[in-house]
């Protein structure tokens, strides 16, 4: 069966006056499924609040746009209320309680990947909301409230039945929600545009990448991810995960273009992206990008926490390592051809500017 590799844009699931969750579906982009990875994102209008949740899946959180407040609440741990803004990456292990809140004019916009090798449906993930219509509460009959709280009746009816709402309410704009803490971010976010840049090639492109050094949490969550930025007509380098990581890539702004190749040389994947899109890379497959005109920025999770990439371009290229005679032997070709293809790309740059 031939994969579909096709990038796609999410569908709504839910949504009303304080804003819309999307998903990205199995069951119209395969790879989730195959891959057992979750693809959403959260869009939160003026004063919208996404009600406290938490997920089958850990994921990593990252901020396409706006600035707003998250909750966080981690098994056995008190509160953080931290500031977010675009940029921003957290991650969300298992176990953990969230909350959002927009008070900007802006949308707030995150997006969220992650693995669902444990989620009660491969491909999705499926968040239980504390409360609302959907809530836990509702589900227990009135004397289980009673007596798991200390309730009486009429309180119980109050508690369940008030917030009529589902999983996106929109607050009155009175509505005081917790300060956020400045002291709350440390070790919890990382901002990919304000991070020290991994790669940083002039006229090129940047990268940073979340690993278990620069936020912790990485280890926890189970996969890494980084934020690439390349330049206008630029490329990045054809390569690969050379330890067994699917790339789960969503394009944040800009467009281009992608190839993937797979095994016997046959390409998969050839088309035009854009943002918005989110498309998977297989294990071991091959794939190289080339920006248009006004460049481009893609978010990508790899399903391990310190992932190791392989470039089949440049210095480090595995090319450069190969001795003269077995270049010439593989390719067919004489030594004046050889020594050509070796003496090109002699730096350590993964991405080119276009030549003059």
């Amino acid at each position: 069966m031939e994969l579909d590799l096709t990038p796609k844009l999410p569908k709504q699931v839910y949504g009303g006056d304080g804003g819309s969750y999307f998903a990205w579906c199995p069951e119209e982009l395969p790879m989730l499924k195959e891959g057992n990875i979750g693809a959403a994102k959260l869009a939160l209008e003026q004063h919208g609040f996404a009600v406290p949740r938490y997920s089958d899946s850990p994921k990593v959180a990252y901020v396409l746009q706006g600035s707003g407040t998250a909750g966080i609440v981690l098994p056995e741990k008190e509160e953080k209320v931290i500031a977010i803004k675009e940029g921003d990456s957290i991650a969300l292990p298992f176990g953990v309680v969230t909350w959002w809140f927009n008070s900007q004019e802006t949308d707030l916009v995150i997006l969220f990947l992650g693995e669902t090798h444990k989620a009660h449906k491969r491909g999705q993930f499926t968040d239980f909301y504390l409360t609302g219509s959907n809530g836990i509460f509702t589900g227990f009959t009135p004397e289980f409230v009673g007596r798991a709280w200390d309730l009486d009746e009429g309180t119980v009816k109050k508690l369940v039945g008030s917030q009529t709402g589902k999983g996106i309410v929109k607050l009155d704009a009175g509505f005081k929600m917790p300060m956020p803490k400045s002291e709350d971010r440390e070790g919890f976010v990382l901002n990919c545009l304000e991070a020290p840049l991994d790669v940083d090639i002039k006229d090129g492109g940047r990268v940073v990448v979340l690993n278990t050094k620069n936020l912790p949490l990485v280890g926890e969550v189970g996969f890494g991810a980084d934020l690439v930025r390349i330049d206008a007509h630029s490329m990045c380098s054809p390569g690969f995960s050379c330890d067994s990581a699917l790339q789960v890539t969503y394009i944040v702004a800009g467009s281009g273009r992608v190839q993937v190749v797979g095994a016997d040389g046959k390409r998969v994947l050839e088309t035009h992206i854009k943002a918005g899109s989110l498309f998977i890379v297989p294990r071991f497959f091959v794939v190289s990008k080339i920006a248009d005109p006004e460049g481009m920025s893609w978010f990508s999770i790899v399903t391990t926490p310190d992932p190791i990439f392989t470039h089949l371009a440049g210095r480090t290229s595995v090319w450069k390592a190969l001795s003269p005679e077995v270049l010439q032997a593989a390719f067919k070709v004489d030594p004046e051809v050889e020594q050509s293809f070796r003496s090109k790309r002699t730096s350590d740059a993964i991405f080119f500017p276009p030549s003059n």
